[in-house]
């Protein structure tokens, strides 16, 4: 049955036993996860392009001298590492969403228009209206992402129930759509251009406290939707009928489910810019250490999000030394081949 646990074998014939990764093992295993993402974050309070020794980080953290080190580490880097630890396990947990809600293992939250209706509004923000900031995009590429999400959605359900397929179908022609409205834009319009890539690429550099602090409400209501959602995901995972006979209100979750991923994906997306493979592979690796209960693979997905989005920062800065690559290049260079192997040594798991 989908998303059951799979029956342990025995000399090829399966035994009837299934595998469950005991509950102390799965809480162990968050605790690692989460003192890892403890060091990340020193080290993306340490590491750049002017090395800072723990002694002085900490000190400068407790009481600002006015140096320019205290600059660097007060309004530069906390800001960043907020930042991030935000948009990682937004993105983490809005990709385990997307794949539960679609039952697809490839699915991420580009599906339903998020992306592209927030880089849409980006677009339109700075040709029309002559944006420059990071902080003035936020409020434009959340529009966009929810407006093109509620549209999709009505899409999707129109003349009858959402379904995923339905869903994923709408969501590609609204991207097909507006991806075309976006190049347009671009190709006509060069000033636009050289501002809207240095967000479109992905980027927790220059990102403040003012942007965490306009993100942070909708990505704290998009986590609390999605950390409610395990048991109905679970019961959906087993197909429409046997979740209505267990009690689950199949279009209601997908209802609350699209919602979260909007909020999710559409805040993170705004702070920092698309930023890829995040959605995609974290939730594998999730449910390779907890099994498929949901319960599990969400509170998963949003601290080992963060290690990954984190850890790339730290990463371009040290590779890209004295500049920096951008998260979202490290990305692309790390996703890439960690979900090829996570796709070859073991076979994607039916959602």
């Amino acid at each position: 049955m989908p998303g059951a646990p799979a029956a342990v074998v025995e000399g090829g014939a399966p035994t009837g036993k299934l595998v469950r990764p005991r509950a102390g093992v799965r809480f162990t295993g968050l605790l690692v996860a989460l003192v890892a993402l403890a060091g990340v974050c020193v080290a993306s309070l340490l590491v750049g392009a002017q090395d800072i020794d723990p002694h002085t980080v900490w000190r400068l953290l407790l009481h600002d001298d006015g140096s320019e080190t205290a600059y660097i580490v007060r309004e530069l880097r906390v800001p960043r590492t907020l930042v991030g630890l935000l948009v990682g396990a937004a993105l983490g947990l809005a990709g385990a969403l997307m794949q539960a809600l679609t039952r697809n293992p490839l699915a991420d939250p580009g599906l339903l228009g998020v992306e592209i209706g927030a880089s849409t509004a980006v677009v339109l923000a700075i040709s029309l209206l002559g944006v420059t900031a990071p902080a003035g995009y936020v409020w434009f590429a959340l529009a966009g992402a929810g407006a093109t999400s509620v549209f999709v959605y009505v899409l999707g359900a129109a003349g009858r129930a959402a379904t995923p397929e339905r869903m994923v179908l709408a969501g590609a022609a609204i991207t097909a759509a507006l991806g075309a409205l976006v190049g347009t834009v671009l190709v006509l319009d060069a000033q636009t251009f050289d501002q809207f890539r240095f967000w479109v690429i992905g980027s927790l550099a220059g990102r403040g406290m003012d942007v965490f602090w306009q993100v942070s409400p909708f990505i704290a209501v998009g986590l609390g939707i999605a950390l409610l959602l395990g048991r109905p995901l679970n019961a959906l995972a087993l197909g429409d009928e046997a979740g209505r006979a267990l009690g689950a209100r199949i279009g209601e979750t997908r209802l609350v489910g699209a919602l979260a991923v909007t909020l999710l994906s559409g805040a993170a997306t705004a702070a920092v810019g698309p930023v890829g493979f995040v959605g995609l592979t974290v939730p594998h690796v999730a449910r390779a250490i907890t099994g498929p209960d949901h319960r599990w693979v969400l509170p998963y997905s949003a601290v080992l999000a963060p290690i990954l989005v984190l850890g790339a920062d730290v990463v371009g800065r040290v590779v890209g030394s004295p500049g920096e690559l951008q998260v979202g290049i490290v990305m692309v260079l790390i996703g890439g081949p960690v979900f090829i192997v996570l796709c070859r040594r073991r076979r994607i798991a039916q959602l």
